[in-house]
């Protein structure tokens, strides 16, 4: 910030220096006049230049930008019809016979109406430029304003997501873990480690941005394990990943939405299962695809309330806008869940 100050402090220096020089280097030889030159071209810079910062400092905010127009006007003309007053008496007390030299040489006065209209004009330059830098610079202070209010709401939004989907997915592991304690205590006690393993990763290690896709890979597999322990022998899992030596990062936890959603709603207790799980990685576009049996949920199971897929979505929407593809379809009772990211 501080560097910027220096920068923009800068360029005013430079700017004037280069219009106050103009006038010397652009006149003729004969006629480079330092007498001629102050009273005709530096003077009225000092003042065009009095006129630029009174506006862009004070009079803008002032007046202009809180809609206080017949203010603005009024102010602006005082100021120039002092300045020209200023400079009319500058000229006839310090620079008179300079000024008698150049009416001689121009054979009269020009009418004074004329004259009042054109030093009138050469002000509003300088007053105009004062009010298109003024506003440009309010501009885009405004914009970062709202682009940095958008992002705060977007990460509150972000984080909000996150910390919903812990406990849902937390729920449904208790739900896995309960089902099994009179069944086998022996495998309630594995999958409850099991589980204190994958809650460490949710807790410590997914409240960043992003994670390397080796490390979602690893909590992915450690879940499977989880489920497997609970699900008969007569539902069968594949599942397909790519080798965790890539160096992709992505969002954290994803992918396990969808699968908690395959052994939800894709395993019978007594019909046969199958769940497909295949992730490859094609040019920095992670492809993450479901294949499972569709048995509905009955009306009693009251374990979760479907926020799994509505919560995937959001994030989705707000994290990967117009760098995903996500559908999903139930054809032949078989749900198909087809997730592309571009990374």
């Amino acid at each position: 910030m501080q560097k910027n100050k220096y920068i923009v402090v800068f360029s005013h220096i430079l700017v004037w220096l280069v219009l106050f020089s103009m006038p010397y280097f652009l006149s003729y030889q004969q006629e480079r006049d330092i007498n001629r030159i102050t009273a005709h071209f530096w003077i009225p810079l000092v003042f065009y230049a009095m006129i630029f910062y009174l506006n862009f400092f004070y009079f803008v905010d002032k007046f202009l930008f809180t809609r206080k127009m017949v203010q603005f006007i009024i102010i602006n003309v005082f100021f120039i019809a002092l300045f020209l007053a200023l400079k009319e008496l500058i000229e006839a007390t310090y620079f008179k016979e300079l000024t008698d030299n150049d009416l001689r040489r121009e054979n009269g006065k020009p009418p004074f109406e004329m004259f009042i209209y054109m030093q009138m004009l050469s002000y509003f330059a300088p007053l105009l430029f004062s009010i298109a830098l003024k506003t440009t610079k309010r501009l885009v202070t405004t914009e970062a304003e709202r682009k940095e209010a958008t992002n705060i709401k977007l990460q509150s939004e972000i984080q909000h997501l996150r910390y919903q989907l812990q406990p849902h997915f937390f729920f449904n592991s208790l739900n896995n873990i309960y089902s099994l304690v009179d069944v086998s205590p022996e495998q309630a006690k594995s999958t409850i480690h099991s589980l204190s393993k994958l809650m460490r990763y949710l807790l410590y290690e997914t409240n960043i941005e992003m994670v390397p896709l080796s490390k979602e890979i690893d909590f992915m597999k450690k879940y499977l394990e989880l489920m497997k322990l609970r699900i008969s022998d007569k539902t069968q899992v594949i599942s397909t990943f790519p080798s965790e030596g890539n160096n992709i990062k992505i969002t954290p936890l994803l992918f396990i939405s969808l699968i908690e959603n395959a052994f939800k709603h894709g395993v019978s207790a007594n019909k046969e299962s199958e769940i497909y799980i295949d992730m490859s990685v094609k040019e920095h576009v992670v492809v993450f695809k479901i294949v499972n049996n569709n048995y509905p949920k009955q009306i009693s199971d009251k374990s979760g309330s479907g926020i799994g897929l509505q919560n995937l979505r959001k994030r989705l929407e707000l994290l990967y806008p117009n760098k995903h593809v996500f559908k999903t379809e139930v054809v032949n009772g078989r749900f198909f869940v087809d997730l592309q990211i571009e990374t």
